[in-house]
């Protein structure tokens, strides 16, 4: 009885402490800073950074079933990518770079997707557990990776207050803990992105839209994106609810969204799927309230916007990329200024 009563009060203790900091590199500066005079940005973010802050990116799964909801640490997620999983059910492939919370989770299974995506910025990508395609990936050493089964009750620890599998968390403590006892080089540099100077930023033309509808066929993992004039950010809801991290009610604030169509075959008798998302094709791409139609392609496994073949730079801030079955663009986003 002691000894559940000791796990009980280390784990409230790994979240309260996640509700009330973040692990970010000292370079870190205020949000909406952009480079000047040469000064190196963070990739993901075009950011402002301090030369040399080259932390390598994590990648994390992150469940976003109702009951794992709210989550903790997407406010700090550089980019996140929306992804259906089974049934009408989507999943978050978190990447970090930036900045890190103290907690990530609940952390959800892989599939072969998410794993590729996380591929193309070099991350260590962190997990727990697998459908047949994602183990065959990872036991390849395909990627780098932290897999929940094998530190369950160790570097993952299980919240009380929420039921299996939607309680699954890991610290950035123990994310850097990890990488040390496999060896991973935790320094390594991250692809980057192209980004706005903060007068091209202003000047950006386009449709004008404030809110910003995404069905994924399911109430409970509808989306909708609304913009505030004043802070020039997206927020971000889910079935009405605004996407904050658990605890802190720190939000979800956006500087791009990207909403891309691609291919979604169903695969097996359980539902999983095998989505394309190599071959390109129609997007949206919202920033500072206006809409541009444009395409995507994969760089490498990252996704990243284009306009005749040429990329897309994006507003510096954070990025959220919606995928979205072919048809998508037409029939399950839906825009508007009310």
């Amino acid at each position: 009885m002691l000894k559940k009563i000791c796990t009980f009060m280390i784990i409230c203790t790994v979240l309260l402490a996640g509700c009330k900091g973040n692990k970010e590199p000292e370079s870190v500066k205020e949000e909406g800073s952009t480079s000047t005079n040469n000064s190196q940005v963070y990739p993901l973010t075009g950011l402002e950074a301090e030369e040399g802050d080259d932390h390598r990116a994590i990648a994390v799964m992150v469940n976003n079933h109702p009951k794992a909801r709210p989550q903790s640490g997407l406010s700090k997620a550089d980019v996140v990518y929306e992804v259906l999983a089974e049934s009408n059910i989507t999943r978050f492939l978190a990447i970090y770079q930036s900045e890190f919370p103290e907690t990530f989770g609940p952390v959800r299974s892989a599939r072969d997707y998410y794993i590729r995506l996380a591929k193309g910025y070099d991350s260590l990508f962190v997990f727990h557990g697998w459908s047949p395609e994602a183990k065959k990936l990872i036991e390849s050493n395909y990627i780098d990776s932290l897999n929940g089964l094998n530190y369950d009750g160790t570097l993952f620890e299980r919240a009380s207050f929420r039921k299996a599998p939607h309680n699954s968390y890991i610290t950035y403590d123990h994310v850097m803990k990890g990488a040390e006892e496999k060896g991973y080089d935790m320094n390594s540099g991250t692809p980057e992105y192209t980004f706005m100077t903060e007068e091209e930023a202003q000047e950006l033309e386009g449709e004008s839209y404030t809110k910003i509808s995404v069905s994924y066929n399911s109430p409970s993992f509808d989306v909708t994106y609304e913009y505030n004039e004043d802070s020039e950010m997206y927020s971000r809801y889910t079935a009405g609810v605004r996407t904050e991290d658990y605890g802190t009610n720190d939000p979800v604030e956006l500087a791009n969204i990207l909403i891309i169509e691609a291919e979604h075959k169903v695969v097996d008798k359980k539902g999983r799927r095998d989505i394309d998302l190599e071959s390109g094709g129609n997007a949206y791409l919202l920033q500072k309230g206006k809409l541009h139609k444009i395409q995507w392609e994969s760089k490498d496994h990252r996704i990243i916007p284009v306009v005749d073949g040429e990329e897309v730079k994006l507003v510096p801030g954070k990025t959220w990329i919606n995928v979205m079955p072919i048809s998508g663009l037409t029939q399950s986003v839906t825009l508007s200024n009310n």
